[in-house]
């Protein structure tokens, strides 16, 4: 099963994204913050993180640059409301995926299906 790392400062849009993956079959751990995210990926295996960008005490860049350091093969997608931030995002790394909220579940499912190559089955 794939692990994924959700990373979201509000509240109820880690609850609404969480529970989407689950329903899509995949197994995610949430946190609120960068700081809460990075110790799971230093003791755990996780095949994709799933992060915000803005987000207090660690963005989702650092973030990111720190899963590249401790977890290389895990992989990134991040979500940001921001345009500006998801230029940001595409410089400093190049290699993840950024969805601009909003977004619908779906395309967030078929996304993940996508990086992972796996046939787009969404049930959300």
């Amino acid at each position: 099963m794939i692990r994924i790392l959700l990373a979201e400062d509000e509240a109820a849009m880690r609850t609404y994204l969480a529970r989407a993956l689950e329903n899509a079959g995949y197994d995610v751990v949430a946190v609120d913050r960068g700081t809460a995210a990075l110790p799971f990926l230093e003791r755990e295996h996780f095949d994709l993180l799933l992060s915000d960008i803005v987000m207090p005490e660690m963005d989702g860049i650092e973030l990111a640059q720190r899963c590249a350091e401790v977890s290389p093969d895990t992989k990134v997608i991040f979500i940001t409301g921001f345009a500006a931030v998801t230029l940001k995002a595409s410089r400093e790394a190049p290699q993840a995926k950024v969805l601009s909220k909003p977004f619908h579940l779906r395309d967030l499912v078929a996304e993940v299906q996508r990086v992972f190559g796996q046939p787009s089955q969404i049930s959300v």
